[in-house]
């Protein structure tokens, strides 16, 4: 019973979180301009951990009684997703492109930091995935179940942004092509307009 809940929570939580999102494009940008990749992927980790924690022990409930607050999330969070989408589309139209090969860093950690957590808390579908969706699911699991189900749902999000941040390095000798960069960035940028409309309808 334990293990059944156990692959459940690895099946729907990796089918969630491999998802194309906000989160995913910003580590797989930083991982691909090998600016503190273990840094982003760390943050990736424990918010997922704790996101999925707390949907299990019910905070989920406690959000989907509570319109107005989620109103407001969605609210903040497309103004994000919007703004950072223009950002994107700016930088895809740029002639110059990233150099992989310099050592310095283009912006400080202090700023990847808060561009990650504000990917990882701000934008409102991972509370409706790991709070609201796999909160529900795993906490109709019979017995010990629940807490099963949310480790099997942890441990594929550990596995999945460790192979993301890890594994971008294998794309570095693509990236060294400046349109490689615009596709990118045009992507992003359309994956974040695109993210920011889907929460209203």
């Amino acid at each position: 019973m334990e293990l059944g809940a156990l692959l459940k929570g690895i099946g729907l939580g990796g089918g969630l979180i491999i998802a194309i999102g906000s989160q995913n494009a910003y580590l797989l940008r930083q991982a691909l301009k090998r600016e503190y990749v273990y840094t982003c992927i760390a943050i990736c980790i424990v918010c997922d951990v704790l996101l999925i924690g707390a949907g299990v022990a019910g905070m989920g409930e406690v959000i989907n009684n509570m319109p107005g607050l989620l109103f407001w999330i969605k609210i903040t969070g497309a103004a994000f997703l919007f703004w950072y989408g223009v950002r994107a589309a700016r930088s895809a139209f740029k002639s110059s492109s990233f150099n992989l090969d310099k050592q310095a860093t283009a912006v400080s950690q202090r700023q990847v930091i808060a561009a990650m957590l504000a990917f990882s808390l701000l934008n409102p579908h991972v509370y409706l995935d790991t709070v609201v969706l796999l909160g529900s699911i795993g906490g109709q699991q019979p017995g010990q179940g629940p807490w099963y189900f949310a480790l099997g749902a942890m441990l594929a999000s550990i596995i999945w942004f460790l192979s993301l941040g890890l594994g971008a390095q294998y794309l570095i000798p693509i990236f060294k092509r400046p349109v490689a960069w615009r596709i990118l960035d045009g992507a992003i940028a359309v994956v974040m307009w695109l993210l920011a409309v889907s929460l209203f309808l």
